[in-house]
Parts: C-alpha cells; structure tokens; sequence
C-alpha cells in the first residue's frame, strides 16, 4: 500500500474544520441572496427566464458541501502542490460542464456556489499544509519514503514531536540479516537468476520486518539492516527486534524451498540482534535527508551477523539486547569476546533459539546442557565438555555450536591457538 494512501487523523480532523466553515460561509452568501445577480447574468447568457434568488436548493447544496469537504482533502492531504493544483482544477471543470450539461436537459444550475466553495477550500487548504503542521507528511514522506510501515508512518504525522532529526542518543536495536554465499550463487547463477534470487531475499525480509514495526535503515545486494525503537521510541525494542528476527528465520526458510524449486539453489542467511546506546539523525542534506543511526552498537552488529559463519548458530545477540529482552527469550550461551580492541572485559554473545517457554522439553533439556557444557569448558575442564557436547550431538540434524565446541576442544587437544572472531574483525 503507498504511504499517500493514508488518512491520518490529523488531517481528517483539519478537512472537516475547513469543509464545515466553507460550506456554512457558502451557505450564508446563497442564502442571503448574495450570488443571485452572478445567477441572473449566467441565466441571460444561456438564454433562460431569471432564477428565483433561493431556487435549486436541491441541487447547490449537496453540490457545494460535497466540493468544501473533498477539495479541502485533498489540498490538505496531498504531498505535491502540481497534484492539489490538478485536483482543484479538475473539480472547478467538473462544475463548468455540470452546468452546460443540465442546461442540455432544461435544468438551470449556477456553478459560482460550488465554485466558491472550492476556491475557498483550496486557499484554506494551501494556508495551512505550508504550516509546520501541515508540513508532516511531505516531511515524513520524503525523510523515511516507504521505509516504515504505514501504522508508523500515520503514528508520525499525528504525534506532535517536532520532526527536526538533528540528532539525539537513543536506546535501540539493531537487527542484521545478511546472505554469506553470495559469491557461490553469482558463479552457478546466470546474471538474471541470482539477481531475481536476492530481490526474493531482500523484498521478503524487508517487507516482513517493516511491517513488524522496524525502520529499514540499509538495503543493499547482500544484507538489509533494520532499526526497532527509532524512529519512534519503543520501550521493548529489544523483545520486538527478537521476536521479528525468529519469525523471519520461519519466512526465509519458505522463501528457501521456493528458490530450491525454481533454481535448485538456496541462500544461506545469518541474523543478529544487538541493542545500545546510538545516535540517530536526518543525515545528507539537513531536514530533507536520509533517517538513519549510526554508532558502535550498529557496527557491532554487522560483526555479529558474520560470528554466525563460525558457530554455526542462526540468530546471535548481544549482550545488552539479551539482558532487555532476558525474561521474553530463550537462549544458550557462545562465547565470552572481547568487544573493544581497548577494553580489556569481555562480554557474552548468546544464540536465540525460541521465544520464552517455545522450547519443546527435549529441546530445552539439550540447552540445559549445552550450558553445562560451557561451563565445564570455561572451567579448563575439557574432558567432561566433551562428553556432554558429544551426548547433545544429534543424529538427523548438524547443530553448528555443537559442532563447533567439539572442534575447538580437539584443537586445544592438540596445542592450537584458540582465535576468538572478535580479534580477527
């Protein structure tokens, strides 16, 4: 659905001011006798008898409210001044011709009461979108397009938030989806196809997030990066952000068995969640820019996305978006990192597995353990993680953190260096 299409209640509440104020104004000028000499002039210049003053009730009075209410719509509501011009020109030829038209079938109808209205609706109309108020939806329009769900957008134009975006710090979250075998697909995919097969990515997941409640901040041939909590603060944006990125893995795996079946290739798409403190801003070209958020907790999140490549894991979090959302999710522990390259603490990144209580009681027994298994690694004692990641190790399926601790105990085993992903980026 386009953005335009929306009646925000701002300006249904504008529309019918001006329309009713027109309309009782335009009713006063008829009903007072003051548009009978127009009347008269236009009755001799068809060649008809003179008009009774306050004759044709029946006709000017549905006709006129009807152009006070629609011409003060659409002046109000219509971004482009070209169009509100178009309309407003349209309905005074509408009028024109209705009165030729009837005059045809022998029924005289005086086009200035309803031209009236819609000079006057529009001039109110036009007075008040080059107010500040009356700015918002070209403003919205043109800083976040169609980036935002259409609820958000109407969210915008009614709220009475100063739409200035010079920057201020807020909490949000960030989340990342990414496609790591890109280069695979463009050398086994004609041009075309791998094209088609990206856009099939990036159409499905944005649309899904946007309507979710996130702003599309990035879209580009191989990732999309989407914002909960801005431009619109939202308290939960952590949960939010971690129940869009499980629902989306669901999505993507549809989207993958209809790639399978029309190309015999799928993508392999990793997730991160992460939540901080960032900076967002209308950056470019002052007010009329691109909305967007920057800062560590954004860049971390790319990071995130690509440590899914080396645990195996679908959906990573970082440490801050899992302690806001802790109670609503669940989840098992990764890795302990280092974060910043001059900070010496380290923090947890953690994999989401289900929203909370979405675990069956086999598939919460194996978290259970898989924690253990940390543990006893953490602790230096690497023969009991080893028998209790290998216990968890399932049969029918690869479990990517699994896999990985058992790989990485074998190489400690035998004297290798343990390289966290965080010092390689």
């Amino acid at each position: 659905m386009l953005l335009y299409a929306i009646a925000p209640v701002r300006y249904l509440k504008v529309t019918l001011f001006i329309g009713f104020i027109v309309s009782l104004l335009v009713s006063c000028l008829y009903e007072l006798g003051l548009i009978f000499q127009l009347d008269l002039a236009l009755s001799g210049f068809l060649g008809r008898g003179a008009p009774t003053p306050l004759a044709d009730r029946y006709l000017q009075y549905p006709v006129f409210v009807f152009f006070a209410f629609a011409i003060a719509w659409t002046t109000v509501d219509i971004p482009r001044f070209s169009l509100k011009c178009i309309v407003a020109a349209a309905a005074f030829a509408e009028v024109l011709a209705a009165t030729w038209i009837l005059h045809v079938f022998g029924i005289f109808f005086s086009s200035f009461a309803s031209a009236t209205a819609i000079a006057a609706s529009f001039l109110c109309g036009i007075l008040y979108s080059r107010s500040e108020s009356g700015m918002r939806k070209r403003l919205v329009s043109t800083i976040f397009g169609n980036r935002i769900s259409n609820r958000a957008f109407e969210e915008l134009i009614n709220s009475d938030v100063p739409l200035t975006f010079e920057g201020e710090r807020i909490e949000a979250s960030v989340l990342v989806c990414e496609i790591f075998n890109h280069s695979e697909l463009s050398e086994t995919l004609p041009i075309n196809d791998y094209v088609a097969l990206h856009n099939s990515f990036l159409k499905n997941a944005a649309d899904f997030l946007v309507e979710r409640g996130g702003y599309l901040d990035e879209c580009d041939g191989e990732c999309l990066r989407v914002v909960f909590g801005a431009p619109i603060a939202n308290p939960g944006h952590a949960i939010a952000a971690c129940d869009a990125a499980i629902a989306l893995v669901q999505r993507l795996e549809d989207v993958n068995a209809e790639c399978r079946q029309v190309w015999q290739r799928q993508f392999d798409f990793r997730i991160a969640v992460n939540s901080g403190e960032m900076v967002c801003a209308a950056y470019g070209s002052g007010r009329a820019g691109t909305f967007s958020v920057a800062g560590e907790p954004v860049e971390f999140s790319r990071r995130l996305c690509a440590a899914n490549t080396v645990y195996g894991s679908r959906i990573l979090l970082g440490c801050e978006c899992f302690f806001a959302a802790e109670l609503d999710i669940e989840v098992r522990p990764m890795e302990l990192v280092q974060r910043h390259r001059d900070i010496n603490s380290r923090e947890e990144v953690y994999e989401l597995l289900a929203l909370k209580h979405g675990l069956s009681e086999e598939e919460a027994a194996r978290r259970d353990l898989f924690w253990q298994a940390i543990i006893c690694y953490r602790e230096g004692r690497l023969d009991d993680a080893l028998a209790i990641f290998e216990s968890i190790r399932p049969i029918e399926r690869v479990d990517g953190p699994v896999e990985f601790y058992i790989r990485r105990i074998e190489q400690l085993r035998h004297g290798l260096p343990q390289l966290e992903w965080s010092q390689q980026s």
